[in-house]
């Protein structure tokens, strides 16, 4: 099972994947998900695109590729679940 969408880009020596994150639908899972993201090491940036009641996506911008395991967990423990792709 992929966790993560494949369209991890190089952008200036960081990569760009976006996750699919389902159970948001305020802006208080926004900012759960956010910070918690954005305290994996390596992370250097988080946008989420909430889609309420749906499936929402985070893209994570980083400097080196993401243990998906740690995702999951970052996902999972904020409360909510990191989507299969």
């Amino acid at each position: 099972m992929d966790l993560f969408d494949e369209r991890a880009t190089t952008m200036s020596d960081q990569l760009s994947t976006t996750y699919g994150i389902d159970g948001m639908t305020c802006g208080h899972c926004v900012m759960s998900v956010d910070e918690a993201l954005t305290e994996l090491p390596g992370v250097t940036g988080v946008s989420i695109d909430l889609v309420a009641g749906g499936r929402s996506t985070a893209t994570v911008t980083s400097v080196q590729p993401l243990d998906p395991s740690a995702v999951d967990a970052a996902v999972t423990e904020a409360g909510y679940t990191l989507a299969a792709s």
